[in-house]
């Protein structure tokens, strides 16, 4: 059996070391091509896939389908019995690409194509060096001491807003009045997930429909911790697809009322 948290490490130290290599935005930032995920594709996301799927390639000693941001789908040996790793190689990339501290390496491991299958989490934050972690059934865990302490408040105080281009967040922001006293923008919604899971934001949403790659790990640590987690355009959540696909914005929140009217009012109907 493949120690998964063992691979996953390694794979962010993996990532650490590419990225060290290119040290500045105009190394960061050169095109090099475009992704199966429909975005242009830099040298620094392409590096962060190539290091982790040269680990991916090197110690997991199964076949599995890897769902990755640039590459997008590919086998490994048989490509296992519905075994699928699910990567965001750099969730937060126009972050790391300017310098900024705040983006993550995303990576999930799921035993089926949906996301209830997904049984263990893996999310590293190169900002700051947490490591949030989360295995089916047996809750969440930062830098390896389980979650605890108070959740996010029902009475929400901080909103978190992601795929927040300008246009967008113009169009949205006006619904949170009355909902939200504060909002964030932190560019990564992996990061932004695992934060709820901490208790330390109140809400989530992102303005743009979500891929798999960008939650699929941080979702496990949000309903983990007995959160509130949908992509309401793409109901039921667990069901939702392990693929590149975008079909739903995302909301979360600390319980499904919340989430409810967050949604109310991102969609407008509120």
């Amino acid at each position: 059996m493949t120690d998964w948290f063992a691979v996953c490490r390694r794979a962010g130290e993996a990532v650490a070391a590419a990225l060290a290599e290119l040290p500045t935005r105009a190394e960061r930032e050169r095109v090099v091509g475009a992704g199966e995920g429909g975005d242009e594709t830099t040298a620094v996301d392409a590096v962060a896939e190539a290091a982790v799927v040269r680990v991916l390639d090197d110690e997991v000693g199964e076949g599995f389908t890897l769902v990755s941001e640039e590459l997008g789908e590919r086998r490994f040996g048989d490509g296992g019995d519905g075994l699928r790793v699910v990567c965001d190689p750099i969730d937060g990339s126009l972050n790391a690409k300017r310098g900024f501290p705040l983006f993550a390496l995303s990576l999930a491991v799921a035993d089926g194509p949906a996301m209830e299958d997904v049984f263990f989490a893996y999310v590293l934050d190169y900002g700051t060096g947490e490591e949030w972690t989360a295995t089916r059934g047996d809750g969440p865990l930062l830098n390896g001491e389980p979650l605890a302490g108070p959740g996010p408040k029902g009475q929400v105080e901080l909103c978190v807003i992601e795929a927040t281009r300008t246009d967008l967040l113009s169009d949205a922001v006006g619904a949170f009045v009355g909902f939200a006293y504060r909002t964030r923008v932190f560019g990564s919604l992996a990061l932004s997930l695992c934060h709820l899971a901490a208790g330390r934001v109140d809400a989530v949403c992102s303005l743009k429909p979500a891929r798999s790659v960008d939650i699929a790990a941080a979702q496990l640590l949000v309903r983990e911790r007995g959160l509130a987690i949908d992509l309401p355009e793409d109901a039921p959540f667990g069901r939702a697809r392990l693929d590149l696909v975008p079909r739903s914005r995302c909301v979360a929140a600390g319980t499904p009322e919340v989430a409810a009217e967050l949604w109310a009012r991102l969609s407008g109907s509120g």
